[in-house]
């Protein structure tokens, strides 16, 4: 008896500090996503090739057949990324995250290879493993030139 009591105090002091944990922890408030007119377009012939590169045989049933899906990627695409000549900031090595080290987003396609030079009409930025939908802006190096990848958040805070 001594023991049941035991455990279900025990028990219940886990909940209550848990809770209390819960309680303090802030939320991020996430806010709608406004997309621009360009994101009624069909895809373009280069978007499409960029996103079967990754894909590949999943391109159908995990982005096309979801309306949402491709209206995310359309955005991402037209607005959210741009590819910048930066020399200035080369300098900084230690403050920007190359793309190698971010990797491949290689879970459709593990025969993607990284690019060993930028060329802006071959380069596929979605075959890369970077923060496109996480909270707030980034910025990659393309590694060994002085061109940077800037993703813009998909929300705006106020």
């Amino acid at each position: 008896m001594r023991l049941r009591v035991f455990f279900t105090l025990v028990f219940g002091l886990m909940l209550f500090t848990q809770q209390g944990v819960a309680q303090t922890q802030k939320k991020q408030k996430t806010q709608l996503v406004k997309y621009s007119k360009n994101v009624d377009a069909p895809l373009t012939a280069k978007e499409m090739g960029m996103l079967q590169d990754v894909y590949q045989d999943k391109l159908q049933a995990y982005i096309l057949s979801k309306p949402q899906r491709v209206k995310d990627f359309k955005h991402l695409l037209r607005n959210r990324v741009s590819i910048k000549k930066m020399p200035s900031l080369v300098e900084n090595k230690n403050k920007y995250q190359f793309i190698s080290d971010a990797g491949l987003f290689n879970n459709y396609n593990a025969n993607l290879i990284m690019d060993k030079n930028y060329d802006p009409s071959t380069f596929n930025v979605l075959k890369y493993n970077l923060q496109f939908f996480g909270i707030g802006s980034s910025i990659y190096r393309i590694d060994n030139t002085e061109y940077f990848i800037i993703i813009k958040s998909q929300t705006i805070t106020k």
